[in-house]
């Protein structure tokens, strides 16, 4: 067994590179440009968006609080009219990436202290590069790219957009089992 503290450099090593290696794929590839798509009628949307002075949060539209209300013939008729939606309104100063690029660099950290967990308590000190490949890379992939399919599932972010994050997690986990196996106390 293991200690999550004797393992500390390979966690903050694995957490650099995968912050590293995420950014490279943000900005070199493009296959994340078509994650979202711009509305038609941009401007005007944002107008009047502005005009009601909508609080920052997460809505649903159309909302019904209880399965009573879902019932009601007003809400059916919203449903039917359309559309329907999730929104996500965010502060101006909110748009500044390095609050985001804090919180992925410290969400790295996190994933690589439950990999750590889980490694050091399954795997002795000095076991197999391989050994260690698999068990870390497992927990880091889990960590990284299955808890996005709950979007696809209940929030119809697409399947598409999904798969790319699956294979950016598949990236990131595979980075994270190699560092860990290659910096395994002896």
């Amino acid at each position: 067994m293991i200690s999550i503290l004797t393992l500390w450099i390979p966690i903050l090593v694995a957490a650099v590179i995968v912050f590293l290696v995420s950014s490279l794929i943000q900005k070199v590839f493009t296959y994340h440009r078509s994650d979202f798509r711009k509305l038609s009628s941009e401007a005007e949307v944002m107008d009047d968006l502005r005009k009601r002075n909508i609080p920052a949060g997460e809505y649903f539209f159309p909302r019904a609080f209880t399965s009573k209300e879902m019932k009601s013939e007003d809400y059916k008729a919203k449903v039917e009219k359309g559309p329907a939606g999730f929104l996500i309104i965010v502060k101006n100063a909110q748009h500044s990436l390095v609050p985001s690029l804090i919180q992925w660099f410290l969400y790295s950290i996190i994933i690589n202290i439950f990999a750590a967990y889980i490694s050091g308590r399954v795997l002795a000190p000095g076991a197999h590069y391989l050994e260690v490949f698999r068990i870390v890379g497992t927990v880091s992939f889990l960590s990284y790219a299955l808890g996005m399919w709950q979007d696809s599932i209940w929030f119809f972010r697409s399947w598409t957009t999904t798969l790319k994050y699956t294979f950016d997690g598949l990236i990131y986990a595979l980075l994270t089992a190699g560092t860990f196996g290659w910096l395994w106390p002896s």
